[in-house]
């Protein structure tokens, strides 16, 4: 409400002050240090502050955003049951994703090829929810902001597609990812204003979204990244079938996935495995005790969805 109406991440520009200023705060500390211009007593009043600016910070992370995690979630609202799967229930939803994914790629290579930018998806995606929303009426956005992340080319490197600031409730997108990718991204960050807290309910309101819009990039965005999800899940449990689903994807398909691994590779680096830990740790002690790949959970929220409904 506060930020939505201003055109550029003012979290983004929050987070770079923080930065600069505890660099600032870090080098005339160690300089001091170096040059034993400070006691032992100063010292400790350093550190003691620090402590509690980190605190206060983690408090207001907790009453702005961190109560989230503690909801019921998106299972209870749907009234979907248990999440329990067997594997022969992940082996008919990765067959489905797979046929979905063909579909809408099919779709796309049919029409006119056109230049689509972020304006473009950002009210793409405000468009998917209002869809969603005739369908799930407690779905509701009702204040857009949406928002190009100002540290996309970083993001690329500590592998990151996009991100909900807490402070601001800016959702943050990395425009320079390729743009298949951009759509379901942006849908997944709104769920996050939304209040969707935990990764594999944000990835799953966002499918909610996304399939639902008229777009055919929206739903070849969902259904390819859910495909993916699903297909990991599977290769786990059964390989080879697994393997078989991969083998049968459009060509076109694969031209995508080829881009979108050339694009990690070239940004590929030695810190990105390490900020990747640094996450995980920090979904496990906020109620995601599977870390990372809590995100593959919606694979069981999807698989419960179709059980109840009968489509994805």
């Amino acid at each position: 409400m506060i930020f939505g109406w201003i055109p550029f991440s003012i979290g983004d520009i929050l987070y770079t002050i923080g930065v600069v200023w505890i660099l600032k705060k870090g080098y005339k500390f160690s300089k001091a240090v170096i040059n034993k211009k400070i006691s032992v007593a100063a010292v400790k009043i350093f550190f003691y502050k620090i402590s509690v600016q980190l605190l206060f910070i983690y408090c207001l992370f907790n009453f702005l955003w961190g109560i989230n995690y503690d909801r019921k979630g998106i299972a209870d609202q749907l009234g979907l049951g248990s999440t329990k799967y067997s594997v022969n229930e992940l082996r008919n939803i990765d067959s489905l994703l797979l046929i979905k994914v063909n579909e809408c790629k099919y779709a796309i290579v049919q029409k006119p090829p056109i230049v689509i930018s972020s304006k473009d998806i950002f009210n793409g995606s405000v468009d998917a929810y209002k869809e969603v929303n005739k369908e799930h009426s407690f779905i509701q956005y009702n204040f857009r902001s949406v928002k190009s992340s100002l540290w996309g080319w970083l993001g690329n490197y500590i592998g990151f597609t996009g991100y909900y600031n807490p402070f601001t409730g800016e959702a943050q997108v990395n425009t320079t990812v390729p743009i298949f990718l951009q759509p379901y991204t942006t849908c997944h960050e709104i769920a996050h204003q939304l209040g969707y807290a935990k990764e594999n309910e944000a990835n799953f309101v966002g499918y909610l979204a996304a399939s639902s819009s008229k777009d055919s990039l929206f739903k070849y965005s969902v259904y390819l990244d859910l495909f993916i999800y699903a297909n990991r899940s599977l290769a786990r449990v059964d390989s080879i079938s697994a393997k078989n689903f991969a083998k049968q994807i459009l060509p076109a398909v694969k031209t995508d996935l080829a881009e979108w691994k050339k694009f990690a590779m070239d940004h590929q680096n030695p810190i990105e495995p390490r900020v990747r830990w640094m996450y995980g740790k920090f979904l496990e002690n906020n109620a995601q005790p599977k870390g990372i790949l809590s995100y593959d959970e919606v694979t069981a929220l999807l698989i419960a969805y179709y059980k109840k409904y009968g489509s994805i």
